[in-house]
C-alpha cells in the first residue's frame, strides 16, 4: 500500500481510518488527505483527543454508561427517579433518549443485544449486572432496545427474567420504524414512544 501512496505513513493512516465503521477506501483517503492538509496543531489536537478518550473514558460502575468518574452524572444525580430503569443497547442511546427531556429515571446499558447468528448470548451483554440492580426500589424497567429482531429478542428475554420479580416491564411504543436505531429518531418521536410504552 505504501507504493500506491508514495508514503508509508499516509498508507498506514488510510488503513487505520478504513477500520472505522462506515468508512471505505475513498472516505479513508479523503479524511487522510484532509488531515494531511490541516495545520499541524489541528491534526495533533485530533490525535490528542483520540488518546484522551481512550485513557480517560470508562464505564460507570452502576449503569455501564460512559463516564470519566466512577459513576456517571445520571447515576449521581439525586433528582433522578430510581424506581424506573430504562435499558438500552449502547451508551449513544442514553444520549439520544435523555436529550428528549421526557425520561427522568435511571439507565442501564447492555452493550449489545442478543443475536444467536452472531453468537451474542446473555453472558455477552450486561444482563447479570441489570438483574443485580433490581431491588425493592425499582418498580418499572423500560426496555428501549432497537426495534429490530435482535432488540425484540433481547426485550422478550429480559421480560421473562424480570416479570417473576413483580417488576413492571414495558417496551417503547412502536412510533419507531422497524429495523431502525434509536440514535436516528427525532426527539418528538422518542418522547411519544416513551409516553406510549406498553407492558410486555
Amino acid at each position: 500500500m505504501a507504493q500506491e501512496y508514495s508514503s508509508q505513513a499516509l498508507a498506514i493512516l488510510i488503513d487505520e481510518l478504513r477500520r472505522l465503521p462506515s468508512i471505505g477506501k475513498v472516505s479513508a483517503q479523503r479524511l487522510a488527505f484532509h488531515i494531511l492538509k490541516a495545520p499541524s496543531e489541528r491534526a495533533l489536537s485530533l490525535a490528542d483527543a483520540i488518546r484522551a478518550v481512550k485513557e480517560k473514558v470508562h464505564y460507570c460502575t452502576v449503569c455501564w454508561n460512559i463516564t470519566e468518574s466512577e459513576t456517571c452524572d445520571i447515576c449521581y444525580d439525586a433528582k433522578r427517579n430510581p424506581s424506573i430503569i430504562c435499558v438500552v443497547e449502547e451508551p449513544k442511546d442514553v444520549i439520544t433518549l435523555d436529550r428528549t427531556g421526557e425520561f427522568r429515571g435511571l439507565y442501564h446499558v447492555l452493550h449489545g443485544a442478543l443475536s444467536p447468528l452472531d453468537n451474542i448470548t446473555p453472558e455477552d451483554i450486561r444482563t447479570r449486572e441489570l438483574m443485580l440492580r433490581l431491588n425493592d426500589t425499582v418498580q418499572e424497567v423500560i426496555v428501549a432496545t432497537n426495534p429490530n429482531i435482535e432488540g425484540d429478542a433481547t426485550a422478550m428475554y429480559l421480560s421473562r427474567l424480570i416479570n417473576p420479580l413483580g417488576i413492571k416491564v414495558t417496551r417503547l411504543a412502536r412510533g419507531l420504524p422497524m429495523g431502525g436505531d434509536l440514535e436516528y429518531a427525532d426527539d418528538i418521536t422518542l418522547a411519544r414512544a416513551l409516553e406510549g410504552r406498553t407492558e410486555i
